[in-house]
């Protein structure tokens, strides 16, 4: 009588040893070579995304800077410092906030330009004026004229919004806007560059000084870290017209973004 052998007691054959090192050696023969062609996409993907990185902090920080310059009162712009080695360089401006025309003459209450304190009518929209700002008018930047040392900014004496009746005191302007205009204006602002500390900051709420503050005593506030260039430089290209040039150089590890913005700047007073 013949006997099969059971399922369950047939003989099953695994991996000998040398077999299962050949597999792990195999193994690691093809996941390096899989990592050399992996290295250079994910290194460049690193790379892409580290000087995206870095584009954005210099062209944000860049842009801030320009609309500012743009919306500064005209001839207010100043810089000093070079920002080379431990020197900081700084930019100062005169912001803004309001702008009109006065009244030059006829019927209504026009600008007496004798008379130390004064209130005039506003042509066109009405202006808001807040408690501590200054009227400017024909700021020239020239002695004579110039916001910092305060011959053609004056205290305001009306607040509210919307005003149709500007006022003023602390004494006459000097000169007449040939285009009746006035600009309604707060307390300076400065972007200090700093490259040794890698910051750029602005300062703000600090009183007019001049010569131009290195820093100045107002309150700081960081714009953009990792700083390692930085340029400001201004050139008058007429008497009404100028150019300001911003550079910006942000670094980290090996990566460093450059990028030159140039402002033209309308000094029409």
């Amino acid at each position: 009588m013949n006997s099969y052998p059971k399922p369950w007691r047939q003989n099953v054959r695994g991996f000998t040893l040398v077999e299962a090192i050949m597999v792990i050696v195999l193994t690691g023969i093809l996941a390096g070579m899989a990592t050399v062609f992996i290295r250079a996409p994910i290194t460049a993907y690193q790379d892409a995304t580290r000087r995206a990185e870095l584009t954005d902090i210099a062209d944000t920080a860049l842009r801030r800077i320009a609309r500012d310059v743009r919306g500064a009162l005209p001839n207010s712009v100043r810089v000093s410092g070079t920002c080379t080695g431990p020197t900081i360089c700084f930019l100062e401006y005169v912001p803004i906030k309001s702008a009109g025309r006065y009244r030059e003459s006829g019927p209504g209450n026009p600008l007496d330009f004798n008379a130390a304190a004064d209130t005039f009518d506003v042509i066109g929209p009405g202006v808001d004026i807040a408690a501590n700002d200054f009227i400017v008018i024909y700021n020239l930047a020239l002695i004579g004229s110039d916001v910092y040392v305060g011959t053609s900014r004056r205290d305001v004496t009306t607040t509210g919004t919307g005003l149709v009746t500007a006022g003023y005191s602390g004494g006459a302007f000097p000169f007449a806007s040939p285009a009746r205009r006035f600009q309604v204006v707060g307390k300076p602002a400065t972007y200090a560059c700093n490259p040794p500390l890698g910051q750029l900051q602005r300062y703000s709420n600090y009183a007019y000084v001049d010569p131009q503050p290195q820093p100045p005593a107002g309150t700081p506030a960081l714009l953009a870290t990792n700083v390692s260039t930085c340029r400001f430089a201004y050139q008058a290209l007429s008497a009404l017209n100028a150019l300001i040039t911003l550079e910006l150089g942000v670094s980290k590890g090996s990566e460093t973004v450059s990028l030159v913005y140039q402002i033209h700047v309308n000094n029409v007073p």
